[in-house]
């Protein structure tokens, strides 16, 4: 079992306490139910990281650093550099841990960017972050002022990596935990800010997770919907048969005036675009801590423009709403 203590002391005299009771509980059911074969490696690879303090932390930079390279050297930081590697596929990132680069798939620095001067001021928020891997975002929503950031994510490897960053920062308020937003406690009406990033289009009812994410918001609270867009009016929607870029879970992808039909159907104010951005293979490629197949192998070799399957290539549209 994960001790999810912290989180709980973290959360007491942030929320309710029922509230706090509910998600102990999907917490423990959700630990329970879960059998994944490489629990007990990853336990044991947690256990075996080297006991450095790091001599600064900046979670501002594109890389989230811990640490510094003076902090951990020789024999030490081959050993750190060999145990972070063995939680790969690393998905999401830069990170940088005492000098080690990890040079995930992602570079979700890019993706910060083109939000983070549009969204409202984090300082002093409670935060949700829904889908959030391995909690490279949830840094830095801290890193932007956040008062307590919690990641959710129903796959166990992102929380473990999460864990092996947290290993070195055990105090810092964020928390990722193996949950999907279906399971969390309902009309929590909690949080100030709720991220919901590369979720939408693998959700197959779309309209049932912008009504959970409202649930989560206080109101008046703000949304950061990030997800697959296609060109077209408020009545193009692409329903992929099949995979989309090789991907079997991919439901719905709304153009970017079908989205915001959708979201004021579901009662959000103020709704608005801020960025549309075409996905490149700079941006999500294959490196050495994630050498499986990428984005270059999800798209036709002769036309970028059109995925393996034909369809259009991926382009990402970031809304922003206001909770009722």
């Amino acid at each position: 079992m994960i001790d999810f203590s912290p989180l709980f002391n973290d959360l007491s005299g942030t929320v309710p306490e029922p509230l706090s009771e509910l998600l102990a509980a999907r917490l423990d059911e959700a630990c329970r139910a879960e059998r994944h074969g490489d629990m007990e490696k990853w336990r044991a690879l947690l256990e075996e990281l080297p006991a450095v303090r790091p001599s600064s932390v900046d979670l501002r930079s594109a890389a989230v650093r811990v640490g510094a390279p003076q902090d951990c050297h020789g024999t030490v930081r081959r050993r750190l550099e060999e145990l972070l590697r063995r939680f790969h596929p690393w998905r999401k990132g830069p990170y940088s841990v005492y000098g080690i680069t990890i040079d995930a798939e992602w570079r979700s620095d890019w993706k910060w960017d083109r939000l983070c001067n549009h969204i409202q001021s984090l300082e002093g928020r409670l935060v949700l972050d829904v889908g959030c891997g391995n909690g490279y975002h949830c840094w830095r929503m801290l890193g932007a002022g956040a008062r307590l950031v919690i990641g959710i994510d129903p796959y166990l490897l992102y929380v473990w990596q999460f864990r092996a960053i947290k290993h070195y920062l055990p105090t810092f308020p964020v928390h990722v935990l193996p949950l999907s937003i279906q399971v969390m406690p309902p009309n929590l009406q909690a949080f100030d800010t709720v991220f919901s990033m590369g979720v939408l289009h693998h959700q197959r009812s779309p309209f049932d997770h912008l009504l959970q994410l409202r649930s989560c918001l206080r109101s008046g609270g703000e949304l950061i919907l990030e997800t697959l867009v296609i060109d077209g009016d408020a009545g193009q929607v692409l329903v992929p048969q099949g995979r989309y870029a090789k991907m079997r879970n991919v439901w719905f992808i709304p153009s970017c005036a079908a989205l915001q039909a959708w979201l004021e159907r579901c009662s959000w104010r103020n709704v608005r675009l801020i960025d549309v951005s075409a996905t490149t293979p700079e941006e999500q490629r294959r490196t050495d801590w994630m050498t499986f197949e990428s984005l270059a192998d999800y798209l036709d070799p002769h036309n970028s423009l059109l995925t393996v399957e034909g369809l259009p290539a991926p382009r990402r549209a970031i809304f922003l709403a206001n909770a009722p």
